[in-house]
């Protein structure tokens, strides 16, 4: 194995790639997005740009979405680099700490809204900078953090985005590129010659399950109540013809009807809209739960929707749809039903099956809601060999991130086999040598999809499963994402060419691989 030896890092540490190098290169070049699947070596690519700034005098700074990333981003520069001082930053340091770090340190880590902070608040300037990353680059839309910084960048700073998937809307991709001054893509893919050889094998495997038919009966009364609701709409003519009451319609429906409140239309219409539109989307809430979570999630839901009801911040969508009889006979049956979706006991067999086959194997479950999460923690804690611990984000009670730290090494070091997760675990973080990873659900957002699908064969061959009730709008979802991952692909060709043409680049400059 040839290494990679540069002034400046730990020598015999980093095997050398010859598609890292060649990005690397074009990254010198020109401001670019580095579009690399999960696994193949994004941070590499990181270090030999930067190394290249520091040798030259300049400072760095790397910005990450989470602290658990600028934790993990902070201790691989520091075990790499010799000769130059690396420094974490976030927001629960003081401004004079934060100022202090960047002056007297060559490589600064840190989370984007601290330094986007300062900046505003003139508290140091990013004069003296060679570089600046950003990771999970395609946040950098809309006020998000990134955005602040990248107006602050000096001329003649370079710019380097680092994204695993930018999404196939192809507007945000372009907005992304504009709003962080990207003037070129470099994109490789798994079937890339120069990436192939140090690829491991991912298997995608959909697994359907029928759903039973007590649930199926509590969708359909679910639905009813839609139509129900969805009927008032469409008299009134809120709703778009030949349009299915799905959530984007609805939600569509309350932005036209509040602009007309804004305006000064104040009706009984108006108002009766509203509430016939917030009881739609909270009952299209209750499907996706009993479609493609199960009866716990749902139970849960309806508990918080009753309990919302009794209280003085109660809308009137939320005290009529509690009255309605149609969800009373249904939270009759939902309180005392003990039956759980199939995907539970298909999972807890998936886990049993391959520790069982490999005691030493490690898995992630992913889920989108923290009930799930906490009915999969449980029940998976019941199969022979499964160490379970649980990764969820900070807000309502959850874990700190320092927590989700010590969670992650604990994983990593062996201590638990099993990680069940919600979306906190999709970004960015390095779990190597997971043999699995488990869907509970399929997700529309093909970043998420691409996400969730890194966390294995990164070290070695790998297997997905992506759960799905048949007959439900798990079907919908999944069709979904895969349509929109093969769109993103074929659409950033297009852009890559029209930035060229933007920044005036030649194509030696462009350097652009496709997919």
């Amino acid at each position: 194995m040839e290494y990679l030896n540069l002034p400046g890092i730990v020598p015999d540490r980093i095997e050398k790639r010859r598609y890292q190098m060649n990005i690397a290169a074009a990254c010198m070049r020109a401001n670019t997005l580095v579009i690399l699947p999960t696994g193949l070596g994004k941070t590499a690519v990181a270090l030999i740009v930067s190394v290249d700034s520091l040798n030259k005098g300049k400072k760095v700074l790397i910005m990450a979405p989470t602290k658990p990333l600028v934790d993990q981003h902070s201790t691989f520069f520091t075990d790499i680099l010799t000769n130059h001082k690396v420094a974490v930053m976030n927001g629960h340091m003081s401004p004079a700490k934060r100022a202090l770090a960047m002056s007297e340190n060559d490589l600064i880590v840190s989370t984007p809204q601290s330094v986007a902070n300062d900046l505003e608040n003139g508290l140091y300037s990013l004069d003296g900078f060679g570089l600046v990353i950003y990771d999970e680059a395609h946040r950098g839309v809309g006020n998000y953090a990134y955005v602040t910084v990248a107006k602050y960048i000096p001329k003649g700073t370079t710019s380097m985005g680092m994204t695993a998937s930018p999404g196939s809307d192809i507007k945000k991709v372009e907005e992304m590129c504009d709003n962080l001054d990207i003037a070129r893509i470099e994109v490789r893919s798994d079937d890339d010659p120069d990436v192939s050889p140090y690829v491991f094998d991912t298997y995608v495997n959909r697994i359907v399950v029928k759903m039973p038919k007590e649930l199926i009966d509590i969708s359909d009364s679910l639905r009813r109540i839609v139509d129900r609701y969805f009927g008032e709409l469409m008299s009134m003519r809120f709703a778009t013809p030949g349009w299915p009451p799905s959530v984007k319609h609805m939600l569509s429906i309350g932005s036209q009807l509040q602009m007309r409140l804004a305006r000064g239309e104040k009706t009984f219409n108006v108002y009766r809209g509203l509430t016939a539109q917030s009881v739609c989307i909270k009952v299209l809430h209750a499907i996706t739960l009993v479609e493609t979570q199960g009866m716990s999630a749902l139970r849960a839901y309806m508990r918080r929707l009753n309990e919302t009801a009794e209280t003085e911040e109660a809308t009137r969508a939320d005290k009529e749809l509690v009255k309605t009889q149609e969800y009373l006979d249904i939270w009759n049956i939902v309180r005392d039903s003990r039956i759980e979706h199939p995907k539970i006991s298909r999972i807890m067999g998936l886990v049993s099956q391959m520790l069982y086959d490999n005691p030493n194997s490690k898995m992630i479950v992913f889920t989108q809601y923290r009930e799930s999460c906490d009915i999969l923690v449980e029940k998976l804690s019941k199969v022979e060999s499964a160490k379970v611990c649980k990764l969820i984000g900070q807000s309502k009670g959850g874990l700190k991130q320092k927590e989700q730290v010590g969670i992650l090494d604990d994983f990593r070091e062996g201590l638990y086999n099993v990680l069940v997760c919600t979306s906190v675990g999709e970004e960015g973080l390095d779990i190597s040598s997971t043999n699995a990873v488990i869907f509970y659900e399929p997700v529309s957002s093909e970043i998420r999809t691409i996400q969730r699908r890194g966390r294995t064969g990164r070290k070695n061959d790998g297997e997905v499963y992506v759960l799905i009730a048949g007959g439900t709008m798990d079907e919908a979802v999944d069709c979904s994402s895969k349509k929109k991952e093969t769109m993103m692909r074929s659409r950033l060709e297009t852009l890559g060419h029209d930035l060229s043409k933007r920044r005036n680049l030649s194509t030696y400059q462009l350097g652009i691989d496709y997919f």
